[in-house]
Order: C-alpha cells, then structure tokens, then sequence
C-alpha cells in the first residue's frame, strides 16, 4: 500500500470512528427522525470527526444542544428513446446534483426547531427541466416540535414545512429518488401509546421552482390522514407489524382519460409487513371511494382498489446470499369512461423510481409482476437482478405517468399487455456515509404501446454517488 493510500485509509477511519459503546443511529432518508443527544454524554462518543457536528451542547449543562448534518447527492442519467420515442427530447445525457444541509435544535424534552434548506439542480440537461430536476436554494424542511406528556403516552405537535413519509410509501412519499424531494405544508400530531404509533395531519404538498426561495403551496392539492402502526409480537417471526390507515384527498383539477374535473378521493388500507426464517413480506391492500366532477349534486362516484405484494427469501446458507424475491401488484382502471362512476387507483403521493430506477408508467390502472434476484457480492457490493411485466387492468382505462397524467388513452387499443421491463442495479455501501450505484434498464413496448402511439425501446442508465453526515 503507498503512502497516499495510507493516509486515505487513516483519514476514512477517523471519520467513521471506531466501535463504541453507544451504537448510532442510522443515517437515513428523513433526517429529522435522528436523535444524536447520547453524544452529550463524554463516554459515548468515539472520537469519530463526524461527532463533532452532532449534539453540539448550547448550555453548560445541555439542556440546549444542536446537531447539524449535510446530504451530498451526485448523479449522472443517460435516455434513449424517453417516452418510447414520444417525448422531445427524445435522447439525452445530464447530471443532477443536490446538497442538503440541516440544523436540528433540542430544548430540553419539550421543543425542538429543525430546519433543512435545499440546493438542487441539471447540468446539460435538454429542456423543459421537470420541477423535480431544479430548485437552487430553498426552504426544503422548517418545523417545530412540541412535546408533552398525555398520561401514560407522549404526544407531539409539529408545525411548519415538512417530509411526510408512511409505511412502503405507496401512497404518502418523501420522492426521495427525485433531484427534488417532496414535503408539504402541514400541521401534524403524533401520539405514542405502549406498542401503537398514531399520527394525523393535514397538508398542501409544496411545488418545487427552479430560483431562489420562490417554493410555494400547490393550491390544487390538499390532503389529510390518520395513520396507526405497531409491532407485532409474534413467536414464530423475528420482526412483524402492521399498519392501518385513512388518507383523504381533495384536488381541484384531476385529469383521468375519463375526464378532467375535481376530485374527492378516500383511501382506507391495512398493511402487514415482516421477516421470519429467512423470508421477509410486506402486503397492503387499498380502498378508495369518494366524488369525482363539477355538477351541482357532486359530480359522479369514485370506487377504485388497489393490492400491492412484496416476498422474498433469503438463503442465508449459500454463497453471495441470494434473495429471490416476486412482487405482484393491481390497481383498478375505469371500466367504463363515459359512466358516471370513476374506478381508476389513484397512488396520491407516490415514491419516485416506483419499479425501479426506470419509471415511465405509475400505479394506475395498472397489473405486473416482478420476479427478482438479489446477490450480496462482499460486505460492500450487492446487485439486483429484475424483470417486470406491465398489463391494463381495465381495456377501457389508459396508461398514466408517475405524477398521474395520461401517457396513452385507451381508446386506441383492445390490447392489455403494455410492455416488459429489465433492470440490473449494483450497489456499493461503505461505513455510515457513503453509498453508490450503477444502474442500467430497458422498457421494451408490447402490443397497447404499439397500437397507441410511438413504440422504440427506452434505454436508461444512472450512475450515483452520496455523502452524508
């Protein structure tokens, strides 16, 4: 080993720290949900430079402390053929990059103040930037906390600009494989009981803008929702739980290929997810009922459905680990456009890379299958290996993007199949801070691509490194 290398390998050692005492807590997607106050305690730190940034004591006695944090995020995108040779451009090759720094405040156990800004933008990326692709600097998350005790439970208050993220993220997502992430405008109370966790809130999603503090509202949007969760205590598994949830939804200017109008949605969904003897499952079901339409008596009915299926097995004993897993997934379509009654699922606020690194069609109106491998190549490497078949649900039902616009009518076309996918990810993980990726997938049509539209195979490759302390 050279001397520079040496030197590098010291440099990375000191920063991740050695073992300690006081395990810390996982670096995540939702920032705000770590606590780094053990580190006010001298024995507990491990002489790691990162410690230095966190529990940062604002009083002699640290009733008062600080942490700060950063998420550095390079990425490099390549498409062909974008839409299925429909879009324009319809080639292109860019980079994205987003820094975001954050500053959580502790005051005793009963306040805290978090805030988090956002500095996000393309380089050499074709025209029209998405609002997921810019946001130069702005407010990203800027909340306050108040706790208090409720009897034998804790209750908490948060107020101001937030992410809001729950179970799968199927239907309520930070967005976080976006350049941009989502957050929302929201009041929101969280009480802590025994085992069970319920939240509630009510929130206009925030519409990202390329300049500088120029965020604002979605005025279209607002959403509200109750949502309960708990572990299971199970003999027979090593972890389970379950999720029950209402999430109501109001846009005022919903477009479905049956129409464009308002639209009052309600969703009502169990979730049971967990691990045991070396398989793992993570099931939700979804209802929806509510109004869709302008006349006077309240327009016309919505019922839609989904069911969404993740298992897998891991074989622990054998080399690399495999993991096969399958996901099988429904969502509704409209039967019949010209009725008074709409039956397309609506994902509301779903993840972005929703099948993978490459998303071009959403979870409306939707059915597929997705059998895939997983290989754990050393402690820092592991690929994935995955295929995925999309069909119709409904023939009368088009075919919509991620953020739920009308990719294809489905006037056009008798055909269900839409097409097949492939996907092959390796990713690297290295300590608490960094992680990296490769990507490369194909969408080839199939006959209702064929029949509506443009049909070349889309092309995509992704390659992405992050920091984060």
């Amino acid at each position: 080993m050279t001397a520079r290398l040496r030197a590098a390998a010291v440099a990375l050692l000191l920063w991740i720290g050695p073992a300690h005492a006081a395990d810390p807590p996982p670096l995540t997607n939702t920032r705000f949900d770590e606590d780094y106050r053990y580190l006010l305690s001298p024995e507990a730190r491990s002489g790691a430079a990162w410690e230095r940034f966190k529990a940062i004591p604002l009083t002699s006695d640290g009733f008062a402390s600080l942490s700060t944090g950063l998420e550095l995020r390079l990425r490099g995108e390549a498409v062909r053929n974008s839409g299925w040779g429909q879009d324009d451009p319809r080639n292109d090759a860019y980079g994205l990059w987003r820094a975001l720094p954050y500053a959580d405040l502790r005051v005793g156990e009963s306040l805290r103040l978090f805030g988090q800004l956002i500095m996000a933008d393309a380089v050499g990326k074709l025209d029209p930037l998405a609002p997921p692709d810019a946001d130069r600097i702005d407010l990203m998350q800027g909340f306050a906390d108040l706790h208090a005790p409720l009897g034998d439970a804790q209750g908490t208050l948060r107020v101001g600009r937030q992410m809001l993220a729950y179970g799968s993220e199927r239907l309520i997502s930070i967005r976080y494989g976006a350049n941009v992430p989502r957050s929302f405008d929201a009041v929101k109370g969280i009480v802590t009981a025994g085992s069970w966790r319920i939240d509630a809130f009510l929130g206009r999603p925030i519409q990202p803008a390329p300049e500088l503090f120029d965020d604002g509202r979605d005025g279209r949007r607002t959403a509200w929702a109750l949502y309960a969760t708990r572990p299971l205590d199970l003999e027979w598994t090593d972890s389970a739980g379950l999720d029950a949830y209402y999430i109501g939804y109001r846009n005022r200017r919903a477009g479905f290929d049956a129409g464009a109008a308002r639209e009052l949605r309600h969703t009502v969904g169990l979730r049971a997810f967990g691990k045991a003897a070396g398989w793992d499952w993570n099931w939700e079901a979804m209802g929806q009922f509510g109004r869709f339409g302008n006349n006077s008596s309240g327009g016309g009915s919505i019922r839609a459905w989904s069911l969404a299926t993740d298992t897998g097995y891991r074989f622990t004993t054998l080399p690399l680990q495999p993991r096969l897993g399958l996901k099988a997934n429904i969502a509704s379509g409209d039967d019949n456009p010209r009725d008074d009654r709409l039956e397309t699922f609506n994902p509301l606020f779903p993840r972005a890379k929703y099948f993978g690194e490459l998303t071009p069609v959403g979870p409306y109106n939707l059915m597929n299958l997705h059998p895939s491998l997983d290989l754990a190549l050393s402690d820092e490497f592991s690929l994935s290996a995955s295929a995925i078949a999309f069909w119709r649900e409904s023939l009368d039902d088009g075919v919509y993007d991620l953020t739920g616009g009308l990719l294809r009518s489905g006037t056009g076309s008798r055909a269900r199949y839409v097409g097949t996918q492939g996907e092959l990810v390796l990713s690297y993980s290295s300590g608490r801070s960094f992680e990296g990726l490769i990507s490369y997938s194909a969408f080839r049509p199939g006959p209702f691509l064929k029949d509506s539209g443009p049909a070349k195979t889309i092309h995509f490759a992704g390659m992405e490194a992050v920091f984060k302390f």
